[in-house]
Formats: structure tokens, sequence, C-alpha cells
């Protein structure tokens, strides 16, 4: 049985393995035989047989299976875990990690496509950086808008081109959420876009601009409409014109923003550009200080066709409401009041914002007084500035610092400002008036102002525009305080600085007041004597400013203008002008040398309005005659400015404000000492750069008309006779052009015959013959006989003097004619440039030709044949005279002279 089994165990391992079913009727396998057994054991024993193998079958089968999943792998491995220990990924966990490498090309496609294009530090071009600002990565956005300006700032051109794009895509980043991106989108606009893009057409610009910014300034986010009021001043700041575009909406918007924060004192931070801008806004508001804009100023252009529905259509003035403001008024009044506390302890931020408000009040209060409204108006604004009034002046609740001190000076001069600009609508209570009156005393004093100089000429300067209306309505003893106060102030400040200038518009209105209701008695001493006062620091003023500031110069001569108009203080007027010679010249002619004051280096118009002034003295001294007439000898001055000084001297000689000697003297000086650079001498033009001989024949004609004007021809001839003659007569001579001027003005007095005395036909006798060998050497020998009208007028201009009085005195020819016939065998009449004789000779017979050349002294000459013969002889006796020592080329030249005079003396 053991065996049997065993052999049956070994079989059916084998039928196993080799894969083999053995049939139902064979459940052994051939071999060695059992024993015989009985029917029941033999069924017992195929039922045991059979029983087994199933066994082994079923067993076989699950060896199968498990060998077939341990070479698959085990689908669900359950595994023992500890308590407290993280638990590991699933195995079917997707790994999301990724790596990269950076692929280095030494050149791209896209790179090559941008040569020749603008690009940022990182290669970006305007129109990738332009669609980078709507990134939804807010340090993208950033960027993008530097790189923009990093553009715009290495190549300006591409702003130009593209202005209005670049606008239409950076505005939409004024809504934008993030801080940093906002303020690097001002930073852009106001540093490089703005300015760049004033001289544009604003009106697109602008409209470009304010929907996106109201649109900011209804965002949600308190940040961003806080910047909205930001970049709005940055707009008003570069095209002040868009305040009054949308006047009314933007103070509806600052309504809003402030009623809603309602000025938080923790919030002030922020508060304080809102309230700056909206007080720039409102110094834009049109009042007596400040007129509205011209609807014209700016014009609307020609736009392109996609931008045509956003331009706003150019508004004449401001539409700004008085509702509006008077909506705005008591949001500003309750603010002030809920800073006054902090204020009071000086703090910084609450400083800048009650600034700001006391602006911006100034400004409602001065529109409200420009537009005169009605009388329920003014009892509104009283009513609502009672509060303010009332803690007036501000001052601090412990000992400050200077700039403390300073602090509240600059408030307290604010509030005052507007409490004297409601003086003109109704008067306002004793004890404010006097709080006030006691304040501007103390400003102006410089008793309130706890720091320099400087800080009370610029905080004290809109405290004097109120003065000429005060001193009206004041009693006397507070007028003198404010006078005495007000001059120490002009006296004191800079001649050039602001300071100066409202003082003298104070000063003009003072003496010469518009409403004569209100003008100044004549007869009060003590406003007269400050009067005075101010007059007579006009011409110290003109010399100290100098021509570093021409705007106050011209404040200075337009006040000195409208006294000699006015003709009440003539007699400080005239005083004036002694103190007025350094401001045009202050050496005096004889020492040689001028010194210029600053007149000659004032802007033109400048000029003309002092000369102008000159009209208006009753009388001109001499001396200040020479300062003047030192100035007209000045090549840096205009033509135009020489004739207007000529004109003015003449209107104020023929007013009686010059005695005749001194005008009859201003004139010979003119034409005798003006230095005339003439055409023919190249060293002269070098020196001057241009001939001025044409201007000085223009000056001596003019100088030759005023003479008849001056009064009786014989008296004033009697009167410039020997002056005249005394200058031509002078050695050294003067020059050609000089002299000819001074003939000029003689012929012009004279008349045939001549008035001249025996002396001064002497002393003519001797000088002409010189004179005219002079003019003919200064021609060239072309010149002699040219047919050429610039040649011949030159001629003409310089003998017809002489060739006119020998017509009238033939003295004065026949002495001519013997100085001429000495000249020729005799020394020369100018030592220094001494001819030889055939030069003398030669230029002798030129001025013989040149004599009969004019029909009148031709017809002369004929009774001086005898004269004319001794002329001859003594040329033929120089060229016979061994004693003489004539080269061969010298008698050939004297020949040719003898034979041209013999010819023309024969007909």
């Amino acid at each position: 049985m053991g065996r049997a089994t065993q052999t049956h165990k070994t079989h059916v391992r084998f039928s196993v393995r080799s894969n083999f079913t053995p049939p139902h009727n064979h459940l052994v396998a051939a071999g060695p035989q059992p024993p015989s057994f009985s029917a029941s054991h033999h069924r017992r024993t195929i039922v045991h047989s059979f029983i087994i193998i199933s066994r082994r079958m079923v067993q076989h089968k699950a060896q199968l299976k498990k060998n077939q999943k341990q070479k698959r792998g085990v689908d669900f491995k359950k595994i023992k875990r500890k308590v407290g220990r993280k638990l590991p990924p699933p195995k079917n966990t997707t790994n999301t990690e990724v790596k990269s490498k950076a692929i280095i090309l030494p050149e791209q496609s896209f790179v090559s496509e941008k040569v020749g294009l603008a690009v940022s530090k990182k290669g970006l071009t305007l129109k990738e950086l332009l669609q980078q600002t709507s990134h939804h990565n807010a340090k993208v956005r950033r960027d993008a808008l530097i790189g923009i300006r990093d553009i715009f700032l290495n190549h300006p051109a591409e702003l130009k081109m593209h202005r209005l794009t670049v606008i239409e895509k950076l505005r939409e980043r004024m809504s934008d959420e993030d801080k940093v991106v906002r303020e690097t989108l001002f930073q852009l606009l106001k540093a490089v876009i703005f300015p760049a893009c004033k001289e544009d057409n604003q009106g697109t610009f602008i409209s470009l601009m304010m929907a996106y910014v109201f649109n900011a300034m209804t965002h949600l986010a308190i940040d961003v409409r806080l910047m909205a009021f930001k970049f709005f001043d940055l707009v008003v700041q570069n095209y002040p014109l868009s305040f009054s575009m949308y006047a009314d909406k933007i103070i509806q918007h600052y309504k809003e923003i402030l009623q809603k924060n309602q000025f938080n004192l923790h919030d002030k931070g922020k508060l304080k550009s809102v309230l700056a801008g909206l007080a720039h806004c409102l110094s834009l508001l049109p009042s007596n200080n400040n007129p509205p804009t011209d609807s014209n100023v700016i014009a609307d252009r020609r736009i392109l066709h996609a931008f045509e529905s956003q331009v706003h259509e150019d508004r004449s003035g401001f539409s700004v409401t008085a509702r509006e403001l008077k909506g705005l008024l008591p949001i500003l009044v309750g603010g002030l009041q809920d800073f006054l506390p902090s204020v009071l302890t000086m703090e910084a931020q609450s400083f800048d914002c009650v600034l700001s408000i006391l602006k911006s009040i100034d400004a409602v209060v001065k529109f409200f007084v420009n537009e005169k409204d009605t009388r329920s108006d003014q009892d509104v604004l009283q009513m609502l500035l009672k509060k303010l009034f009332g803690v007036f002046p501000l001052n601090p609740t412990h000992q400050s610092s200077e700039k403390g001190g300073n602090r509240y000076f600059i408030l307290n001069v604010i509030v005052a400002e507007i409490f004297f600009c409601l003086i003109d609508w109704s008067a306002p209570p004793s004890a404010f008036l006097d709080k006030f009156l006691v304040f501007i005393v103390d400003a102006l004093s410089e008793k309130a102002v706890h720091s320099g100089k400087a800080s009370f000429q610029k905080h004290s300067l809109s405290l004097i525009p109120f003065i000429p209306k005060l001193i009206m309505q004041v009693d006397s003893a507070w007028k003198s305080h404010i006078l005495q106060a007000f001059t120490e102030a002009f006296k004191k400040c800079d001649p050039g600085s602001s300071m100066k200038l409202v003082c003298l518009s104070a000063i003009e209105e003072m003496l010469f007041p518009k409403n004569c209701s209100v003008s100044p008695n004549a007869s009060d001493s003590d406003i007269v004597d400050f009067q005075i006062s101010w007059i007579r620091e006009i011409p110290l003023l003109l010399t100290l400013l100098g021509d570093k500031n021409p705007s106050a110069s011209k404040a200075v001569l337009l006040l000195q203008l409208h006294l000699g108009q006015c003709g009440t203080f003539s007699q400080e007027l005239d005083n004036m002008q002694y103190s007025l010679r350094e401001f045009y010249s202050i050496c005096p002619l004889h020492d040689g040398d001028i010194s210029y004051g600053p007149f000659m280096k004032l802007d033109r118009e400048i000029q003309e309005l002092s000369i102008c002034c000159l009209y208006y003295f009753s009388f001109l001294d001499p001396s200040l005659l020479q300062s003047l007439v030192s100035c007209c000898l000045c090549h840096d001055l205009e033509p135009s400015l020489l004739f207007r000084f000529l004109e003015v001297i003449n209107c104020a000689f023929r007013a009686g404000h010059i005695q005749i000697a001194d005008y009859i003297s201003f004139l010979i000086t003119l034409l005798t000492r003006y230095q005339v650079y003439s055409e023919s001498n190249s060293l002269d033009v070098e020196k001057c750069g241009m001939s001025n001989s044409g201007l000085f024949r223009s000056v001596s004609s003019a100088v030759c008309s005023f003479l008849p004007q001056i009064g009786d021809d014989h008296l004033v001839f009697k009167m410039l006779e020997g002056a005249v003659i005394d200058q031509i007569s002078n050695k050294p001579p003067l020059a050609l052009e000089n002299t000819c001027a001074l003939l000029r003005m003689i012929v012009t007095l004279d008349s045939k015959p001549t008035k001249l005395s025996e002396q001064s036909i002497s002393k003519l006798g001797n000088v002409l013959p010189r004179y005219l060998i002079r003019v003919v050497s200064s021609l060239t020998d072309g010149d002699i006989g040219s047919s050429t009208s610039n040649h011949t007028s030159r001629i003409r201009y310089y003998i017809l003097p002489c060739f006119i009085l020998f017509h009238r005195s033939e003295k004065i020819l026949n002495d001519a004619l013997n100085g001429m016939s000495s000249f020729i065998v005799g020394p020369s009449f100018d030592s220094e440039n001494d001819h030889d004789h055939s030069s003398r000779i030669v230029a002798a017979v030129r001025v013989f030709l040149l004599m009969y050349e004019d029909a009148r002294v031709r017809e002369i000459l004929l009774c001086y044949k005898k004269e004319i013969d001794s002329v001859l002889q003594n040329i033929v006796r120089v060229m016979t005279d061994e004693g003489y020592k004539l080269k061969i080329e010298e008698k050939h030249k004297i020949q040719c002279a003898y034979d041209q005079l013999k010819t023309i003396t024969c007909r």
C-alpha cells in the first residue's frame, strides 16, 4: 500500500509536470500490482485515491497561479505602517517636477528681426512692452513700464511717433490694483511723457486721459481713488485747460472723497496729496489776480478719425457754478476745524493739510468776490468763515522752534488774505479788524517773522496788494502805522525781488488811485510825505537794478512815466534827474572815456520807455543832457533809438523844457563827436564791423531839419556860428564827415548874402581849401570824373556845402583860391601827412575840375581869372624850378594836371 502510494505519487507528480490528466478508468499507472483485496476495500481505495488526486490537482493549480503572480507582481500588497509615520506617496502618483536646461545658440531668428528697432535694456520693443502692461503679473507690468521709460529716454523720436498710442495703452494702468505699478506709471508720465507732449494738441491729449482719470476716481479701492486725484493734479499741472473743461465734475469728485473720508486723522497722509491738488485746481479759478484763460489760446485741430469720438470740444472760459463751490466750502471749513487741534501741536502732515485747505478757501472767496454775488451769498460766506476769523491768529500751545513759528506765520498770512478780500463786501466787526491790522503791521515790520529777510519777503508778498485799499478805509492813526511799516518794507527788500515789484504796483495805486472817490487828499501831509519818499527811491532803484532785472526796471520806468504824465509831483520829478545821470552815462565827455550806465544794456523796449520819460521833466538839466548825448554817441545804440532820442529832445525843447543854448550845444556836440567809420577806410570798417557813414548822414539831415524849428533863423545863426566855426577850425581837424555836417548846419541857417562875420569868413577861407584837398585825396583816381551815381552823390555830398558858401560869399571863394595857390608851392596843410609836390598839384587840380563842373561856381570863377592864372603859373614854377628836384614821373603827373586845368579854363 505504501509502495503503491509512493508510485502513484510519483506518477501524479510526473503527470502534473507533464501536464497530463489520466482517464477515469485508469486510476493507477502500470507497474507491479498490489495484492487483491475485497470489493468494499477496493471501493474505498478508489475513493481515497480520487480524493488524493483531486487535492493534489487543486494544490498544483494554486501553485501555478502563485508562480504567475510572482512573475507579474502583486496588485495589492498590504504593508503594515507604524502609527505617527508619514505615509509615502502612492505608487500611481504622477511626478509633476519639470527639469530644463538652457540652450545657448550663437544667433536666434527673433533677435535678428529686431535689428534697427528701439529696444529696452532687456531687448524688448515698444510694442512688446505695451502688450506686457496688461500682463496678469504685477512685476511684469512694472518692468514693462520701466522698459518703456528706457526706450523713451534713449530714443525720444519713438515717443513723438507713438505718443497717442502709448497714452491710450498706459492710461489703463491708472486703475491698476498694484500700488507699485501705479507709482511707476505716475513717474513715467511726470518725468518723460508729459514734458515731451506739451506742444501737442492739448484737447486730444486731455480727452484721452480724463476718461480713465474719472474711472479711477470711482474705483472701489480707496487707494486707487486717492491716486486718481494725484494723476489729475499731474494733468492739470501740465495742461491747465483740463480743469476749465471738467471743473464741475472734478469738484464733485473732490467733495465725495473728502466727505467720505471726513478728514480722518489716520488718513491725513493720504489726504495730503488730494488737498494739495484741490488747492492747485482752485487757484485756476477766475479772479482779479488770475484772469480767465482766453478760449482762443488753444484751438482744437483736425485729428485722426480713430480719436474723433473722444475729443473734447473746446469750451469758452470756466464752467464752474457757484452752487458747487458753495457746497465745497462747508466741507473745507469743517475739515479745517478737525485739523486745528493737531496743528496747534505743530505736526508736519497736519500743517500741510491745513495749508492746502486755507489756500482752497482763499481761492473760493476770491472767486465769489470777483463774481460780485448777492448779499445773501455774502452773509453765507461771513457765517462760514466767522469760526475761522475767531481763532485768528493761530499760535502754538507751547514754545515752538523757529521753523514752527514760520509755519504759523504762513497760515496767518493766508487767513489775513481771506479776511481782507471780504472787506470789499461788508464792514467786518471791529474786533476782527483790529486783530488783522495789528498782524499786517507786525508782518510788514518783520515782528511776526521768526526767520530771515528771505522768508519775510516770500510770505508777506500776498499782503501788499491790500494796503492801498486799507489806507482808504482805516482812520488816520492806523493809516500812519500801516504806511510806515510799508515804507520800511519797500526800502529793505532787495531791488530785484518780487517783493519790490509788488510794492511798486501798490505805490502806483496809492499815487494814482483808479477809484477817484477814494483818492488821497493832497492836503493830507502824512500820506504826502510817504509819497515823496517813494518817488525819491525811483532813480536810485534804477541804478541798483542795473541790467540784471529788466522786469523790475520796466516797472520803475512805467511808474516814472505815469508820474510825468500826471504832473502832480513835478518838483520831485525834476529833482529826480540829478540821480538819473548815472543810469545813462557816468563819466563826463571831456575826460574822453565814457562809462555807460545800465541804460545801454537793457532791452530795446525798456530803453525806449526811458527815453519817453525824458519829455515830462519840466526842465532838462545840462548835466543830464550831457549824459544823454554820450548815449547817442555810443555805436551799440540802435539807430531807431538814436532818432528817438533826437525826436524826444526836440519835442522837449519845443515844449519849453530845454534852454535854447543847451539844445544847440547838444546838437553841435552830437555832430562834432560822433565817430564815423567811412567806407573808404577799410581799417575803420574792420574795426566797427560795418560802415556807419550812411547813418551819420541821416542824423545830420535830421539835425538840420530841427534848426529852423528852434526860432528866428538870424538869432539862432548868431548863437551857433561861433561854436560851429571854432569846431571846424580846430587842430587837429575833424573828420571829413563831422566837418561836412557842421558846414551843413551853417548853410542851413545862412542866406545870400552871407550872415557870417568877417572873422568867421576869414577862418573858413583858411579851412575850406584844406577840407577840399582832403576830400579829393580820399577818393580814388577812378572816382574823379566817374559817371556812376554812387560816386557822384558821394562827391556832391562833401563839396556841396563849400560851393554854396562860395556862391553866397565871394570873399570866401577868393580866400580859398589864394589858399589853393599857396598850397601848390608852399608847405602842406597837414604836416603829419605831407604830400610830395606832384600829389599836391594833382589834388589841387582835381578840386578845380570839380568846381568847374558846378554851373554856378563855374560862372563865378569867370570873374577870378587872375587867381586861376596865378595857380597855373605856380604849377609851371614847380615844374621848372630845379630846387624842387622832381623826378620824371612826378613831372609827367604835373604836366598832365596842368594840361587838364589849362584846357578847362580856356573854354
